[in-house]
């Protein structure tokens, strides 16, 4: 059976789905990936089939559209809405028709919202699968990316609505694709919101139960099945000067944070130094802000220029980062405590979520990143014995976790029906 992965974002939104991909081909299925272009040689080199999407989202948050975009600012949003994201949104629906019309089923990221009516049009199963739990309403916590404050059941699960409505913008775009592209009606009698024909979208979450516990308020569709964890580093070899940085004294705390293009990164850049010098930690930046060199940099702060989080985490006293989905995951697998420093989006929950688990310290907003306050929360998370115990605990859980091989149970039981009657 051909299954087309649908996916698009960062690296953080990407990578999972190649775990998956593998796993799934691993056992028999032949799997093609759709991601943005810049990702082609990184899905390819794991021999995974690719098809190309025509979104470059780091390109575009490096942009000063996206700046307008993660700057909160309504106006500024809503400015660049229709510049940007509306012929972004309709070149994502064209080319995941194209990767998908020979497909017999489709898991797709949140992101790719119209994916069920692909799935309408060819008369397939269609799975949603998301590192975050976006889709599906509880009212133990609030939807991720609305608010990251718990504002009790019933407000909880009103937030959920904002979520699934979101993409109300795009309804007018969506209808005017359904009838030239896909030769279906305007107006949908099987897709409505996250249900396909009357009954809920199936979900994988790719996070862990240790991590976000399953509400008890949800109902069969959704499965937590645990990370797709993604081995980049069984092969991966260290510089010399950064190996010898790492064996010159105690362990250092890594600063990074990944996509998010800071508005000023040559402040953040020197907040990150001064709190590091203060907080009387070693460090390792994270290269890539405000044109940084290792000559303006102390001698015991060491610029990266890259290395797999598999295999720089786990020699970290800590880790320091904006808090996406992927970068939360490895540092917890690692065991190793947090300290998240949100931009935008779903960052807050998950820098809320380390909190709560104790393995992390409260987040540190980028709007309100001092040095000293940096300083302080960086130095109880190489500290704290508290913390370092709870987290090293979590991160032996979270490698008993088996992400992919629940994922492909969950997804063989889901097929077994649409087998029998093929």
């Amino acid at each position: 059976m051909k299954i087309i992965i649908l996916t698009a974002g960062t690296r953080g939104d990407v990578q999972p789905y190649v775990a998956l991909a593998k796993r799934l081909q691993a056992a028999g299925y032949d799997v093609r990936l759709a991601a943005p272009m810049n990702f082609e040689s990184f899905v390819s080199g794991h021999g995974i089939a690719f098809a190309p999407l025509r979104a470059d989202y780091f390109q575009l948050l490096d942009s000063p559209e996206g700046q307008a975009l993660k700057s909160g600012n309504p106006i500024r949003v809503m400015s660049q809405m229709r510049k940007t994201v509306f012929p972004l949104i309709r070149r994502l629906m064209d080319d995941t028709w194209e990767a998908s019309k020979d497909a017999e089923a489709i898991i797709f990221h949140p992101k790719l919202f119209h994916a069920p009516h692909i799935a309408e049009k060819l008369n397939i199963p269609v799975w949603a699968a998301s590192p975050l739990p976006i889709m599906t309403a509880t009212g133990a916590f609030p939807a991720p990316g609305v608010t990251a404050k718990n504002l009790g059941p019933m407000l909880n699960r009103m937030t959920y609505s904002v979520i699934s409505k979101s993409t109300s913008m795009f309804n007018g775009m969506v209808k005017e694709w359904r009838r030239d592209v896909l030769g279906l009606p305007e107006k949908s009698t099987a897709v409505a919101g996250n249900s396909m024909n009357g009954k809920p979208i199936p979900v994988l979450y790719c996070y862990s139960r240790y991590v976000v516990p399953i509400p008890a308020d949800w109902d069969s569709s959704p499965h937590v099945t645990g990370y797709w964890w993604l081995d980049e580093a069984a092969n991966w070899q260290p510089t010399a000067e950064l190996q010898a940085f790492l064996e010159a004294g105690e362990a250092p705390v890594y600063v990074g944070f990944g996509s998010m293009i800071a508005e000023s990164p040559e402040k953040t850049t020197r907040t990150v130094i001064d709190a590091l010098q203060l907080s009387g930690q070693r460090g390792i930046i994270a290269s890539g802000w405000g044109g940084l060199r290792p000559s303006d940099l102390p001698p015991n702060i060491f610029l990266l220029k890259e290395a797999p989080h598999q295999w720089l985490f786990p020699r970290m006293s800590a880790v320091v980062h904006h808090g996406g989905a992927g970068t939360t995951a490895a540092g917890l697998l690692a065991g190793k405590p947090t300290v998240i420093c949100p931009f935008i989006a779903d960052q807050p929950f998950w820098g809320k979520r380390a909190a709560a688990l104790g393995v992390g310290t409260e987040p540190v907003p980028q709007k309100q990143m001092t040095a000293e306050k940096l300083a302080a929360a960086i130095r109880t998370a190489a500290t704290d014995p508290m913390m370092r115990q709870k987290a090293a605990a979590l991160g032996e859980q979270l490698k008993q976790e088996d992400g992919t091989g629940n994922a492909l149970k969950v997804i063989d039981g889901l097929l077994q029906p649409a087998l029998e009657y093929a």
